[in-house]
Formats: structure tokens, sequence, C-alpha cells
């Protein structure tokens, strides 16, 4: 395991190093996606506005954030589960020229093929913390308030040294959870051994 601090904008080669299981840290602009923004986009064809283009770093999240006249104040900041966007990440990854997502679990095969081809990785957190980072963020700005909401609106966002997050995710097409999916399901069938379960064993339903 190695630990990385990322500064945008990010280079190939440095994304490319990263293999799952390692820490990184997020410094440089990043904007925020849920479903709203993603269906927006890709099922009704809107235009993701032109100063998101350039970042190529995207956050499955939904802050809170109270909204003044002249300022906005986070609340409350953590990624949420990047699997259910699944239907959307190939193509954010490819038209969004996507290079870090950041986000809870982890996303699913087509995702992960659209990743190992453009050179993309995805970071989950390492903790429930939707307080402790909130001195790592400043926003910069959103787009779509009115029609999304606070929640579902991309919010533009300055990133100082976020994290640490993990590699669960990477160029090469490794995932950290399907990994750990094989080590548990080892782990289990040596336990059954060990106490005379036999492998095709399965738990009463007590329904």
């Amino acid at each position: 395991m190695a630990i990385y601090d990322l500064k945008a904008p990010f280079r190939d080669e440095d994304i490319c190093a990263l293999r799952i299981g390692d820490q990184v840290t997020l410094t440089g602009e990043a904007f925020t996606c849920r479903s709203k923004l993603q269906r927006t986009v890709f099922d009704e064809n809107k235009k993701l506005p032109d100063r998101y283009r350039p970042i190529r770093t995207l956050i499955h999240t939904g802050p809170i954030v109270n909204v003044y006249q002249d300022r906005y104040e986070l609340v409350s900041f953590m990624p949420t589960s990047s699997v259910r966007f699944e239907k959307w990440g190939a193509r954010s990854v490819r038209e969004w020229n996507l290079q870090v997502i950041v986000g809870k679990t982890t996303m699913g095969p087509d995702t992960m093929a659209a990743m190992k081809a453009y050179h993309c990785v995805h970071l989950s957190p390492q903790s429930v913390s939707p307080n402790l980072w909130l001195d790592s963020i400043r926003i910069l700005g959103v787009n779509w308030f009115d029609e999304m909401g606070s929640i579902e609106a991309p919010w533009l966002l300055e990133l100082d040294r976020l994290g640490p997050f993990v590699v669960d995710i990477d160029t090469e097409g490794n995932n950290l959870f399907d990994e750990m999916d094989l080590h548990v399901q080892e782990n289990k069938l040596n336990v059954y051994k060990s106490l005379g379960i036999p492998e095709d064993f399965k738990p009463t339903k007590l329904h």
C-alpha cells in the first residue's frame, strides 16, 4: 500500500500508478454529482455547463449547504453510494473525461471497463465522517440550484488534501471489493472445514 497526495490537474501517469488499497488525498477542483444531474445531461440531453468541463474529479454526494445572500456555508459532506449510478457511470467517465470518481461502495462492470480504457480510478472513504472534512472543502459555486435543489445540484468545490480515501478500482481493472469478497469466501470455507460443516451448507431461514 502506497500513500499519495494528488493535486489537480493530475498527470495520466499519476492516475495509472494507483493500485487498489493505496491511500489518496485530493487537492484541486471537483464537482458533486447525483442522479438528477446525470439524468438531465445523459437522458434529457442538456449540456453540462462549460465551467465543469475542465474538472476531472467527480464526487457522488449531496452536500448540506446553507445558502446566504453573499456566501455558502458547508454544513455536512459525505460521499454516497456510487453503484446506484451505474446506469450512467461509463458515459460519465467517457464524456466528462473523468480521472477520479469518489463515492462509497464501488461501480459495476461497464463503468470499470470505461475506467480501464480511459484511465480513471474510483476512491472510497475510509470512514463515515460527514463533519471532519469541512475544513478541506471550499465552495466555489453551483449551477441549476433552482431546478434541482441543494442536494442534487452540482456544486463546484476547491479541495485541500481531502481524504484519505482508498483506491477500490484502479486503471488495470482491479476491484478491491471483489478481492475482499473472494477472501471472505475462502475464509468461510476454511471455517466450515474446521468445524466439520459441509461446503454446501445453507443457514436456516426463519420465515
